[in-house]
């Protein structure tokens, strides 16, 4: 049996089979021994081979036994086992990432790790600005200075809010017959952007913390979310697992099912399985201008006739943008994580 992952609780999945069941399911002991350095070896958005059981009580479930190849993923490394990853989801069109300035503020460094990693696995990334309503002067303009910079690079933004509706309608055509990771700081509004997207879902929102101005997590783990209708959940009382409320069926555009992947909050985004001469080609604009660098081994750092050095220099590389891929230089050299604050 054939199915798509599409919720994980730790150590429970819960997968989408085939013939539409919802089925809960374990990796098999020996799966885990592969040589996957994950934290999570199968991910949101997986598709999976599946073989059916039953418990003492003749409750059905399922072991995962096999995954299928992934054509991209969204991966980062894990905070506390700097040698293993994390893998956010799988198999995904594109991805949102919710950015604030205010409330919480969304550093250009978290941002730029996000779109790197994006880069480095061929996930499509649209900036969503978020809580336009919470904006006084000052903070618009930083705001639109953000978007123009990254305008400029050549990623499209979206300035929303979640909370009054402003620009949401706007969002729905990207969505259509796509499979859409959501992902940002915890507090910048995911829970509400969803609950705008998806009428009914009703997840959780949290307040942010006003002694630290960040946000607090509300959600716990990965889920896919057919687009309109409620999220997928299960019916544990039932002797045959299945969907509860969410109709069967997904929003289809040209056979494609739409979804959302709603993610927990992450606080900082630590790159993955990245060489140091890669990482040049994860920022378009620093790679267009290494093109006519006098080495071809240049490290942009500090090398005589570095056309990426003078780029800075003249304002065509955003110093920002510039610091953001020498911080990724620096932690490929020291091997660590760094947050991004």
């Amino acid at each position: 049996m054939k199915g798509l992952v599409v919720k994980n609780t730790g150590s429970w999945y819960t997968v989408r089979m085939d013939d539409g069941q919802l089925l809960d399911c374990k990796v098999k002991g020996n799966f885990r021994l592969k040589g996957i350095r994950t934290t999570n070896p199968v991910a949101v958005g997986d598709r999976v081979e599946v073989k059916g059981d039953e418990g003492q009580c003749g409750e059905r479930f399922g072991w995962i036994v096999a995954i299928e190849d992934r054509r991209n993923y969204i991966i980062r490394k894990s905070i506390n086992l700097s040698k293993q990853s994390h893998i956010i989801a799988a198999n995904v069109d594109q991805a949102f990432l919710i950015v604030t300035v205010v409330n919480p503020t969304t550093s250009t460094t978290f941002i730029d790790r996000f779109l790197a990693s994006a880069e480095a696995y061929r996930v499509p990334v649209v900036l969503i600005f978020n809580k336009t309503d919470l904006l006084d002067a000052d903070a618009r303009r930083y705001q639109q200075a953000m978007v123009n910079l990254y305008q400029t690079v050549g990623y499209e933004c979206r300035e929303v809010s979640a909370e009054t509706g402003e620009g949401i309608d706007e969002l729905r055509p990207l969505l259509a017959g796509k499979i859409t990771l959501l992902s940002g700081h915890s507090g910048v509004g995911k829970s509400t952007l969803i609950n705008r997207l998806v009428p009914g879902c009703n997840l959780r929102t949290a307040e942010i913390s006003d002694a630290h101005n960040q946000g607090m997590h509300t959600t716990t783990f990965s889920e896919m979310i057919p687009i309109d209708h409620s999220p997928l959940t299960i019916d544990h009382s039932a002797a045959q697992t299945e969907a509860v409320d969410n109709k069967g069926q997904c929003s289809m555009v040209n056979g494609q099912c739409s979804y959302l992947i709603d993610t927990p909050g992450i606080k900082g985004f630590g790159t993955f399985d990245m060489e140091p001469e890669e990482i040049t080609g994860y920022f378009k604009e620093i790679f267009h201008f290494s093109k006519d660098c006098r080495f071809s081994n240049c490290t942009h750092t500090h090398e005589p006739g570095c056309a990426v050095l003078q780029a800075v220099k003249d304002h065509y590389i955003a110093e920002s943008r510039y610091q953001s891929y020498l911080s990724m230089l620096d932690d490929k050299e020291e091997g660590k994580y760094r947050e991004a604050q």
